[in-house]
């Protein structure tokens, strides 16, 4: 028997804003956006025109994807609004954001990023933590970026402070290849 392939069609991003990262997290990004632009799935993200938002948003766009832009107000109010976004979802703040992103998304990466990063993953995290949702979550360690929190996630289970083992809140991938496979 043919082992059918199962894909995820609305593939939610949390990612850097920032343009001044290494080059091999906007290689990475790219790549991610062009597999999922070239399988017709559809990228839900926040909507800004920088970092490795833009880098997957222009190559999910370039390659025939669909991209949903969860743009808050302040992204419009500020000219930052990416132009590769094929459906605008507009919203207050960033808590607005979240809950459309997640809502909207049937997969999660988490890809290198900072405080809103964390912030987007944190709160999936508490939600299945105590069982409002259980959206898969993919957090994808590109060149071992976020070894430093996978260590203190290791160490709040020695302290015994968490009720679920964070294996159980989400999948940890090191490679382009892995992603895919757990998509």
């Amino acid at each position: 028997m043919q082992k059918k392939e199962f894909y995820m069609n609305k593939i939610g991003i949390f990612c850097a804003s920032s343009n001044n990262m290494d080059a091999i997290y906007y290689e990475e990004a790219r790549k991610l956006g062009e597999w999922i632009g070239k399988n017709n799935k559809t990228l839900v993200y926040g909507g800004a025109n920088c970092g490795l938002m833009e880098a997957v948003a222009k190559a999910v766009h370039e390659n025939g994807g669909t991209v949903y832009g969860i743009v808050p107000q302040i992204l419009a109010q500020n000219n930052r609004v990416s132009e590769y976004i094929d459906i605008n979802f507009r919203c207050e703040d960033l808590n607005d954001r979240k809950q459309f992103l997640e809502s909207e998304s049937e997969v999660i990466v988490v890809m290198p990023g900072s405080i809103g990063t964390l912030d987007e993953m944190f709160t999936v995290m508490a939600a299945n933590t105590i069982g409002i949702n259980d959206k898969k979550l993919i957090l994808w360690n590109i060149n071992n970026f976020w070894d430093g929190l996978l260590t203190f996630f290791h160490d709040l289970e020695e302290k015994k402070v968490v009720n679920k083992p964070f294996c159980q809140l989400m999948k940890v991938v090191n490679s382009f290849e892995e992603l895919i496979e757990n998509l």
